[in-house]
């Protein structure tokens, strides 16, 4: 909010740190200090829409929890487009020093693996996959990253691989020496090395619809995803996952998307990891 232009709500930091609390909880999305305008813009917009007159009220309806309808519109709001590199790290460590070991001695004949990142947003999530996986895997064997979502805006800005460089400032020096390079055209701006890209194919998907793709695939990233369907929904996903990944196939779910009542064909490995049961 350009300084000395007056807010059409009120906002104060109790609001802001609630709000966070909330974001964090349901999302993983942990908002920094600095993020308040960012907020503002995004829910302001759904204050006026359900005809509310404070962010009092509207958190009090959000307070509500999930009995709300307006609860899904509000994850929407604050998410869209809204990533990070390495969020929810665990996960990251956990394929780097749990899934990926296994896959080598599994796949060891073949030396092929196959990762899909449904709901890929604008590149973050695959590029961390694909860098764990270039830090992890022994050379020559073939791997391939599937990044997928409905949004071609932002896949074209993960396939562009083009960041403010602001979005690596809480990485690894070293890990952003190895893989990031700034871009003399673009002050401000870095890319990531084509050894990143090379790994990844971006493709436009709707998950609700046929799948082009016949599968098997070793590995599903589909976090914060499946917040936004119904229980149905979710649980004939949970299938369509399951028929894709063989027996002791690897599906990470988001930060609060837990199994529960969605599938009995799976069994939990990790925080929010998933294998496939044997059949």
């Amino acid at each position: 909010m350009p300084e000395g232009q007056a807010r059409e709500f009120a906002f104060t930091d109790k609001d802001f740190r609630h709000l966070c609390q909330l974001v964090d909880k349901h999302t993983g999305i942990q908002l920094a200090e600095g993020k308040e305008d960012m907020l503002y813009g995004r829910l302001a917009r759904r204050i006026r829409k359900v005809g509310l007159n404070s962010f009092k009220d509207y958190i009090a309806l959000l307070d509500q929890g999930e009995k709300s309808d307006e609860f899904g519109e509000f994850v929407n709001a604050v998410t869209t487009n809204l990533t990070s590199f390495f969020r929810e790290s665990h996960h990251f460590d956990y394929l780097k020093k749990i899934v990926l070991p296994e896959l080598i001695k599994k796949n060891s004949a073949s030396r092929r693996i196959r990762i899909w990142s449904a709901g890929s947003s604008t590149g973050e999530e695959p590029y961390s996959i694909a860098m764990t996986v270039a830090e992890t895997m022994p050379a020559g064997w073939d791997v391939k990253i599937l990044a997928t979502d409905l949004d071609t805006d932002v896949l074209a800005h993960g396939e562009r691989g083009v960041y403010d460089d602001s979005r690596i400032g809480d990485l690894d020096k070293a890990l952003v020496k190895r893989w990031f390079v700034k871009n003399p055209s673009q002050p401000g701006k870095v890319r990531v090395k084509p050894e990143l890209q090379e790994l990844i194919h971006f493709r436009k998907l709707n998950l609700l619809q046929e799948w082009p793709m016949k599968g098997p695939v070793d590995i599903i990233f589909c976090r914060n995803v499946i917040i936004y369907f119904d229980m149905p929904t979710k649980q004939v996903l949970m299938d369509r996952y399951a028929d894709m990944l063989p027996t002791g196939g690897c599906l990470f779910l988001g930060h609060s998307e837990a199994m529960n009542h969605m599938s009995n064909r799976f069994t939990l490995s990790g925080k929010s990891v998933y294998i496939k049961a044997g059949q």
